[in-house]
């Protein structure tokens, strides 16, 4: 009707009289980002295309460039000001303001938001970590730093073990402890649900994953001796790029007490860390294998400030469009081949004496 010659486009000043006609219709933030997109187009037209990425909760990388270069102030009310909304609406609204450093980027996350599907990956690891450890393993809470039943089970990565390629992963399932245990979960719950709201499961899990993956081929490659448990790897990684992302964008980040939250995420990262590292060279409580290694967490950390970053840096956007993820992707994927070549060659080449299998 108003594209009679079926061009795709129509002109900005048509299109802002059908936006004063039917904009009672619409939701006021929608309403405000396609103003937005007439105002900041200077070919005088707009896409139709554009027009139904933004109606059907879709941004392509034109839509937003549009936006991020338009004219027209976006905040005209930002979302903190709003009142009389519902505890979900409330918890939605933190949830953005503490993951998204952009209003724009806080409004669309807020408008488009349904809680479905659930933040169902990272709930899901908890429990059937907790339940592993404490139900299926132990039978029972264990209160003391480490206890040697968590080596008799076919999850843990073992350098004795390490042709059962599912160790490489499924470590993440067993810990040395209640503490340690304990610790990992909340890190995870707190970090972990909010990225994955906002991110999505794809690119959450994507993130934990390789954390973890290159948690267990760090021990492999450069604590060679040292058996790993823990879902460290996948946390850190996580913890560390949205550490990582507040850091980068610092001025936009309007999460209250930003500075104490993210001193407390360091204290609590740094007394794991250092108990990890202090575990692993005390005298071994089951002698000959030596304490879990603490490896994992680096590899975590290069991941969340590599991949992780660059995941939760474009939210809503296409990462086969970034170079820097195909940069930090092809490294990934270069390390994990040499760790592969590693563990197939090197264990023979140095005659490690390494410790009997549990």
């Amino acid at each position: 009707q108003f594209d009679p010659d079926n061009t795709g486009y129509i002109s900005t000043e048509k299109f802002r009289s059908l936006l004063q006609r039917h904009g009672s219709e619409l939701d006021p933030h929608k309403l405000e980002v396609l103003l937005a997109l007439a105002d900041s187009n200077s070919e005088g037209r707009i896409c139709y295309q554009d027009f139904v990425n933004l109606m059907s909760n879709k941004r392509s990388n034109s839509f937003r460039q549009a936006i991020l270069q338009g004219n027209r102030r976006l905040c005209s009310k930002a979302l903190l000001e709003e009142t009389g909304l519902s505890l979900s609406q409330r918890l939605i609204r933190h949830v953005a303001y503490e993951t998204l450093p952009r209003e724009i980027d806080r409004k669309w996350y807020y408008d488009s938001y349904t809680c479905c599907p659930p933040p169902w990956f990272m709930i899901t690891i908890t429990i059937v970590a907790f339940f592993l450890y404490n139900g299926v393993v132990l039978d029972r809470f264990v209160l003391q730093v480490s206890h040697p039943l968590y080596l008799k089970n076919a999850l843990l990565y073992h350098p004795q073990l390490r042709a059962q390629a599912w160790r490489y992963l499924t470590y993440i399932f067993m810990h040395a402890g209640i503490e340690h245990l304990g610790l990992n979960v909340v890190l995870q719950l707190l970090v972990g649900v909010p990225l994955e709201m906002v991110h999505g499961a794809a690119r959450i899990s994507f993130v934990y994953v390789a954390g973890v993956v290159a948690g267990s081929l760090a021990v492999s490659v450069a604590d060679m001796r040292a058996p790993v448990v823990g879902s460290s790897g996948g946390v850190y990684a996580l913890v560390s790029a949205h550490l990582a992302n507040i850091v980068m964008n610092w001025s936009g980040m309007k999460c209250q007490f930003k500075l104490l939250r993210m001193a407390v995420a360091l204290i609590c990262m740094s007394f794991e860390f250092g108990r990890a590292v202090w575990l692993r060279f005390h005298p071994s409580a089951y002698p000959p294998c030596p304490h879990p290694s603490f490896m994992a967490h680096l590899g975590g950390v290069m991941v969340g400030i590599t991949l992780g970053v660059v995941i939760l840096r474009n939210y809503e956007q296409r990462l086969q469009d970034q170079t820097l993820w195909w940069i930090f992707l092809s490294i990934y994927v270069i390390f994990v081949l040499f760790a592969v070549f590693w563990n197939i060659f090197a264990y023979s080449l140095l005659d490690l004496k390494l410790p009997p299998p549990p």
